[in-house]
């Protein structure tokens, strides 16, 4: 049986090229999408000739609405797509007051806005056909506004959102969706954030990263998160937030806020 094709974005290095190589080590023919066109090549040729596979090309910066448009119809017309791994993203330096309004809605554009939007266009097909997988890749910064990257953190959230809300959409249609939420990993993404990459903490390598993910996919876990070796935490964290739900259909406001 063919086994699906698989379409990474920010394929031409780090997560995404990880990404890339596992799938085709594991005989999947690629789509790899990213601005840098060259680098995906180079990466496309070793992997043809180490795995075998089929890889297409597609340079796309997904922030321009044309470029993600072409992305969006790959994904709806080409039936050998089985999986979208939604991984491009950046990160933005300084505090929030630093920030300026335009370099934020480029941000929100890139880590929010092209996720939602390409699983959008998979998503009806995957589900027309009642099978397929959309992995987004968040980060442990959604969960922790203490870490003080308060516009990245909030775009990372909304990957964790959007995957669990999709999960119980999509999962009986037979579409497996799955969060992948990294802490610090050693990647571009940093230098490109204007870090200062000499002074950089120790970090999860890449290669481990996605090897751990690629395990929490194989289980067909909902969220997977690396770094966390008790697992519990999260158990209990999520059960915490499902404990609230039947409070939240109260019709007077709590006690506490009693005048």
């Amino acid at each position: 049986m063919t086994k699906p094709a698989i379409l990474i974005t920010g394929a031409s290095t780090g997560i995404g090229a990880t990404y890339a190589d596992r799938f085709a080590r594991r005989g999947h023919d690629l789509v790899l999408v990213a601005r840098d066109a060259a680098r995906m090549e180079a990466l496309a040729a070793k992997l043809r000739t180490e795995a075998g596979v089929s890889i297409d090309i597609l340079p796309a910066d997904l922030t321009r609405a044309d470029e993600i448009a072409a992305v969006e119809a790959r994904l709806r017309d080409d039936d050998r797509i089985g999986t979208l791994v939604n991984n491009a993203g950046a990160g933005l330096g300084g505090g929030f007051v630093d920030q300026t309004a335009d370099a934020i809605t480029q941000l929100i554009i890139l880590n929010a806005t092209s996720v939602a939007r390409l699983a959008s266009a998979v998503a009806p097909r995957l589900a027309a056909r009642g099978d397929g997988a959309i992995i987004n890749i968040g980060s442990v910064v959604g969960l922790a506004p203490e870490l003080g990257m308060s516009v990245y953190g909030a775009t990372k959230a909304f990957v964790l959102f959007l995957s669990q809300g999709l999960a119980l959409e999509l999962g009986s249609k037979g579409v497996y969706v799955q969060a992948v939420v990294p802490a610090a990993t050693r990647t571009e993404l940093w230098g490109r954030s204007g870090a200062d990459e000499t002074k950089l903490p120790p970090m999860m390598d890449v290669d481990d990263l996605v090897d751990a993910a690629l395990v929490g996919f194989d289980k067909r876990e909902g969220v997977t998160i690396p770094p966390l070796h008790d697992g519990a935490l999260w158990d209990g964290f999520d059960g915490a937030r499902r404990a609230m739900l039947p409070g939240f259909g109260a019709t007077q406001p709590a006690p506490r806020y009693a005048a």
